[in-house]
């Protein structure tokens, strides 16, 4: 700030550039002290500078006034301190589920290897149909047709005593057997082969993890071949009693999964899910059916359960005196009685040789 400013006679050196001063010079007055400026330019240069160097400390005091009003703030500022989180409540352990192995904290997805009840669940998502046409409901009829039953041979360590699937129907010889998913042709067996199921039709379904059997088919049309796309519902062959030894006709209906290539392929029960399936019901006097949701669910009787050893053979003994029995009775009935002829009536006991 400019406290004089005169013009006056006097010798000297100028304030900004140094040179000598000589006749007419300017005074510049800042507090006590005089300076003497050779012309307006000198001054005006001198008062820039003055200025520069006081906004400098200026700005230079707000930093240090702005960094010790933050530590002071910080420094007075009231602190709860540290203190350790709250615990949560307890809780009662959760009852291990019997069928499914417990998840690691923080994993998910489904289990691994999936156990039967899981696979059960997987399957009973997706649109299945039943293999054999209604309105009636065809389930496993007596204990010697349901998953597990007694069978000679060596089977699947998973099939219990032996039997790895359920028997179902039977009233009708040559009933349409339907596919019940969508799948490929996995195998197909034409020709007798007595000992090892008769003719059937094996079906490959999601990706080949899962596949449906079809034992003691009657005939199969040509087109069932290895490769061949199916449908839902397609017709893949005729109930009959190819590969049975002493029951009657019926389906020998299996599914078994396998979940990857390195993985072995392992049967389990289908009568749950067999029980619950939709049904294709024919149209009265038409060959035309339509598939129906609200048909009355069937009642499993359940997989039998695993028999000691001496049991399995008392059990497989016993099976085959009353399948040879019920061979003789029938026998005897087709002989020509009072001038009738009456055919064989189906066998109340199953096959012990059917796969």
């Amino acid at each position: 700030m400019i406290e004089s400013l005169e013009t006056i006679d006097r010798a000297d050196v100028c304030g900004s550039c140094g040179t000598s001063v000589g006749g007419r010079s300017i005074l510049h007055g800042e507090g006590a002290a005089l300076r003497t400026f050779c012309s307006e330019a000198c001054l005006q240069i001198m008062l820039t500078a003055l200025r520069k160097r006081r906004w400098k400390v200026r700005r230079r005091g707000m930093k240090v006034a702005i960094i010790g009003v933050a530590i002071a703030g910080a420094c007075l500022a009231p602190h709860q301190g540290w203190h350790p989180p709250p615990a949560k409540p307890a809780r009662a352990p959760a009852a291990p589920d019997a069928d499914a192995a417990s998840l690691p904290a923080g994993w998910f997805g489904p289990e691994w290897p999936p156990s039967d009840t899981s696979l059960l669940a997987a399957l009973g998502r997706d649109a299945w149909i039943h293999p054999l046409a209604g309105p009636v409901r065809r389930m496993p009829i007596r204990d010697s047709r349901v998953f597990g039953a007694v069978r000679p041979g060596n089977r699947a360590v998973e099939c219990r005593n032996g039997h790895c699937g359920v028997d179902l129907g039977g009233e009708i010889w040559g009933e349409h057997i339907r596919a019940v998913h969508d799948g490929v042709v996995d195998f197909v067996r034409r020709g007798p082969h007595e000992q090892h199921g008769g003719q059937f039709v094996r079906i490959s379904h999601r990706g080949g993890t899962v596949f449906t059997q079809y034992f003691h088919v009657a005939a199969i049309p040509r087109r069932i071949e290895r490769g061949v796309v199916v449908k839902g519902g397609d017709v893949i062959g005729l109930l009959g009693d190819t590969g049975v030894k002493d029951s009657a006709p019926h389906l020998h209906f299996s599914i078994s999964i396998r979940l990857s290539p390195d993985r072995p392929e392992k049967y389990f029960d289908p009568e749950p899910l067999v029980a619950l399936w939709p049904l294709r019901v024919p149209l009265e006097g038409s060959e035309v059916g339509l598939v129906t949701t609200v048909s009355d669910p069937g009642v499993p009787l359940g997989s039998m359960p695993l028999l000691s050893g001496r049991k399995r053979r008392i059990a497989a003994a016993a099976l085959k005196k009353r399948g040879a029995s019920s061979a003789a009775a029938a026998d005897t009935a087709a002989a020509p009685s009072s001038g009738d002829e009456s055919g064989p009536g189906p066998s109340a006991d199953e096959s012990s040789g059917d796969e």
